[in-house]
């Protein structure tokens, strides 16, 4: 065997396929192949003879051997060999690549070149060794070659075409940007194609429709909460009067908050009040007091099961009372709203409390439905103008500048909210009763949707309110710090 062991390695790779890494480059790959003198060309005029083109390389010669022609004559001498001080002494080990050298005109066959790098012959591979590169396929970590032999593999394996999609689409969820979690309309869209077949015999009022989801929403975040979550710290926030007020509590003592508050609406309706038992506050914060000063122990997930069937035997009830009792009053003692609003005011407080329950667990939240988010502030901009004469009457606004009759347009502002649930909404700036209206705007607000809750919910300021405002300066003021006086715990 000649040449360093080449042939035994030639036969391998012919065996293998296109080989996957290089041989080790020969000392001729390292030199400047432009300074290297040519051999000299054959005289113009004829086909140069065989015997012309020197013999280069023969792994079959010993060393000093001069190569013959055909005819036995020896070659004519051509001089020393071009730079054959370049080229490295032999020594142990496998040669490096010779220089590629002609066939020699006795017909007798050269060892094989080395193969190209990437070779369009099919890599041959058994069927354990294509499973096991599934996962890189699917990844695209294979190379070329891998990659053609997976493919035509998968034309005719079953079960490696089944494995592969499979793999395909989990690596389509790792590569998402958007959330795991379930779209918020989801249930909506569900509950709306299984009616639009089989229509419900008793429906959830239309008013009712934004506290179902909301309730909904947060149970299913509950649901997926462990039990040293209920325990997380959660720091509820509003406003009075000019100044942020904070409470901390938990995770369970939001749902206990909730709960209480809820059993406003129980109330007018003639179900049972969670705080039974004695002559129960009307106010929200004192009702929630209550509610936390009688539980023995701090609240645990316990809380969850009796939260959640209040919430469903309101629903319930609602929507086999019929349409009157869209109007029956629900009093929070310093104000009362009819049952539609105080169940569109339960949805916001639910979601707004969601959101800071998903806070403190790190869990994501958006926010309601555009549709349902709309009416939420619909019902904030219908309460501006009463809170607007509240803090007048306390002397915290500005006076009233332009009385008019009840009913009558009167000066107002234009609250435009953008994005998401977004519109157009006058608020009558000097007396609840007056109507607001376009051709009387004096000041205009514009905020994003979102944003305008928080602000209402007391999680931002009226001075952090990112808001475009143009107009009376003192009009903008006044509908913003009236706006954050609507929170409440």
């Amino acid at each position: 065997m000649t040449g360093g062991g080449r042939e035994s390695e030639g036969g391998e790779e012919e065996v293998r396929g296109a080989r996957r890494i290089p041989g080790p480059r020969g000392a001729a790959d390292d030199l400047d192949l432009a300074s290297v003198p040519l051999p000299p060309l054959p005289p113009p005029g004829g086909t140069a003879p065989d015997e012309a083109v020197p013999e280069q390389a023969q792994p079959a010669s010993a060393p000093g051997d001069a190569p013959e022609s055909d005819a036995g004559e020896p070659e004519p001498d051509l001089g020393p060999a071009p730079a054959a001080e370049a080229w490295p002494e032999p020594g142990p080990g496998p040669e490096p690549d010779p220089w590629p050298v002609p066939e020699p005109a006795d017909g007798t066959p050269e060892p094989p070149a080395p193969g190209p790098l990437v070779s369009s012959a099919p890599v041959v591979l058994p069927h354990q060794v294509l499973k096991a590169l599934l996962g890189a396929w699917a990844l695209s970590a294979c190379s070329a070659e891998e990659t053609a032999a997976v493919e035509d593999h998968l034309t005719g394996c079953a079960p490696c075409a089944d494995e592969a999609l499979r793999l395909r689409d989990a690596v389509g969820l790792l590569h998402t940007d958007g959330s795991l979690d379930l779209d918020p309309t989801l249930r909506t869209r569900v509950l709306d194609g299984c009616f639009g077949r089989r229509p419900a015999r008793i429906p959830v009022p239309e008013w009712a429709a934004p506290y179902d989801a909301e309730t909904a929403r947060l149970d299913a975040l509950l649901r997926d909460i462990g039990d040293s979550e209920w325990h997380a710290p959660v720091r509820l926030q509003w406003f009075e009067e000019e100044r942020r007020v904070s409470r901390r509590t938990t995770v369970a003592g939001v749902i206990g908050h909730l709960m209480a508050v809820d059993g406003l609406l129980s109330a007018a309706l003639g179900l049972d009040d969670p705080l039974d038992g004695g002559k129960t506050p009307l106010d929200p914060t004192e009702r929630t007091e209550t509610y936390w000063s009688a539980t023995r122990r701090p609240p645990t997930r316990a809380v969850r099961e009796p939260w959640r069937a209040q919430s469903h035997e309101l629903i319930r009830t609602a929507s086999f009372a019929g349409r009157n009792v869209a109007e029956t009053s629900v009093s929070y003692g310093a104000f009362a709203l009819p049952l539609q609003d105080a169940a569109l005011d339960r949805a916001f407080e639910c979601w707004v409390h969601g959101g800071d329950i998903a806070d403190a667990v790190d869990y994501p939240y958006p926010a309601p439905s555009a549709a349902h988010l709309h009416r939420m502030i619909d019902l904030a901009a219908r309460m501006l103008p009463a809170a607007l004469a509240g803090r007048r009457s306390a002397g915290l606004a500005g006076p009233a500048k332009d009385l008019v009759a009840a009913g009558a347009p009167g000066r107002s502002l234009h609250l435009e909210i953008e994005g998401h649930g977004g519109g157009d909404w006058y608020i009558a700036l000097d007396s609840p009763a007056a109507v607001g209206a376009p051709e009387r705007a004096v000041a205009q607000v514009a905020l994003d949707g979102v944003e305008f809750c928080r602000l209402v919910a007391g999680h931002i300021s009226p001075v952090e309110a990112a808001a475009g405002q143009e107009g009376d300066r003192e009009a903008i003021r006044d509908v913003l710090f009236a706006a954050a006086s609507l929170s409440r715990l």
